[in-house]
């Protein structure tokens, strides 16, 4: 999980301010020490550990900390707030031109996942109503036009292609003519990527952006490298001054160097951050909710987002009314799971809930209850659309039980603990309506303390 290391680091060391009723200068400097060394060990630049701590201690050492009945609390917050100036304050999108055509310049080395997340940026912006245009500008690669054109064919995305003979800031160029007249609006360029930065690669970047004049230069950095992707950030913002960077693999990050460093280096935000091999995995960078996250404080603003993102809000309420009024069924239940996959991997759900300590998470098989998920959905699979309806027949019938048991690979006291489940959820179910029936009478108006 992104940041799962330094998280775990920074939520224990709080931890112990947390649960001392007063703080002292030792206190503090024993607490600051330990988040120094936990942020070197995730990677991060030097300078930036230093001028982080310098911060963070003054705050804490001031009267509103040490006077303070809950002195963690103010840490905690203190933290929060240099965690999130850090990373850049605020998040910060993509400016799109007032004259028609919108056009993004990627960068980035070869390796850092540049054409994927080419993809992933054009879907998102496809999904905002935009009009997205993929153009193939790395020539050198063995088969990346064939990669663009994959990427662009599997989320019905123009991609925009001359070959491998034309240079690459004329076929930019004539990208741009070619979304004038067809009614496309954004241009997303995939540049060429080298193992390592030289005056070649830099030049043909240079000259792509003189001849398109791009309203964003996105570098697409791989977060993993740590202090190495702070230095590229560097290197290609003195050449090109870009103007946001993109982290791929935030999701397999546990340590966080780079997200932490590279605004700080260069002065440029992070914009986007891709947190999964899904096309439909890349976020916006948002400071303050990663510092949640990194804290342990939950990301459930994002967790919100993508359940309006991904979950009908009509569909969501019929299945509602039909559970409370106990018309629930193992058609319903399907539903239910299939609007749950939506939401992504399950591991990734749980660390944006407040209060998750990612260290015990660690001890915690999520895959077990993915397991039990996809078992489940084989046992339902299995049943006839009557049973699905009326699971009662399943109940009284041995025989039925076995059938479906042999038909999703499983044994007949799973189906039966999948009923017993099942049961449970429409007696507690049946449980709140009673509750919601009896608010509405005003049967607590009745009791004593309520008067």
């Amino acid at each position: 999980m992104a940041f799962e290391a330094l998280g775990t680091k920074l939520q224990e060391t709080i931890k112990k301010l947390k649960g001392k009723g007063k703080l002292n200068e030792k206190d503090i400097k024993e607490a600051m020490r330990e988040v120094k060394l936990a942020l070197l060990e995730a990677d991060v630049n030097y300078k930036v550990v230093k001028d982080f701590i310098n911060s963070v201690s003054a705050k804490c050492l001031g009267n509103e900390v040490m006077e303070s009945l809950t002195p963690g609390q103010q840490v905690i917050k203190i933290v929060n707030d240099e965690l999130t100036a850090l990373m850049g304050k605020s998040e910060s999108g993509i400016k799109f031109s007032d004259k028609g055509i919108t056009v993004l310049m990627m960068a980035g080395l070869q390796g850092a996942g540049k054409t994927t997340l080419c993809g992933k940026l054009a879907l998102s912006l496809k999904k905002k109503n935009k009009k997205p245009l993929l153009v193939a500008c790395d020539i050198y690669r063995p088969a990346a036009i064939k990669q663009l054109q994959v990427v662009g064919k599997s989320i019905d995305i123009p991609v925009f292609v001359m070959g491998d003979k034309i240079s690459p800031p004329d076929i930019a160029k004539a990208s741009i003519e070619y979304a004038k007249s067809n009614g496309l609006n954004v241009v997303i360029i995939d540049t060429a990527g080298r193992l390592h930065i030289d005056d070649e690669l830099m030049q043909e970047l240079i000259d792509i952006k003189t001849v398109v004049t791009p309203d964003e230069i996105l570098l697409v950095v791989d977060s993993m490298t740590g202090q190495d992707a702070v230095n590229v950030a560097q290197s290609f913002n003195d050449k090109l001054d870009i103007s946001g960077v993109a982290l791929t693999k935030l999701d397999g990050d546990t340590r966080g160097g780079a997200a932490l460093s590279i605004r700080a280096i260069t002065g440029k935000p992070i914009k986007f951050a891709g947190m999964g091999e899904k096309m439909t995995d890349l976020e916006t960078f948002y400071p303050d909710r990663m510092a949640s996250r990194i804290l342990g404080m939950g990301d459930v603003l994002t967790l919100i987002e993508k359940a309006q993102a991904a979950i009908d809000e009509k569909e969501a309420k019929e299945l509602g009314d039909r559970m409370l009024n106990q018309d629930f069924n193992f058609e319903d239940f399907l539903q239910v799971m299939s609007q749950m996959k939506k939401l992504g991997p399950l591991n990734k759900i749980v660390e944006m809930l407040p209060g998750v300590n990612t260290k015990e998470l660690q001890n915690v098989d999520l895959n077990k209850g993915e397991q039990e998920l996809k078992r489940s959905e084989a046992i339902i699979n299995s049943m006839t659309a009557k049973e699905r309806k009326n699971p009662q027949l399943i109940s009284s019938s041995p025989s039925r039980k076995r059938r479906i048991a042999l038909g999703s690979g499983t044994s007949v006291q799973q189906v039966n603990k999948l009923l017993k489940d099942f049961e449970n959820m429409r007696k507690m179910m049946k449980q709140m309506k009673g509750m919601q029936k009896g608010m509405k009478k005003g049967l607590f108006g009745k009791m004593p303390f309520m008067n």
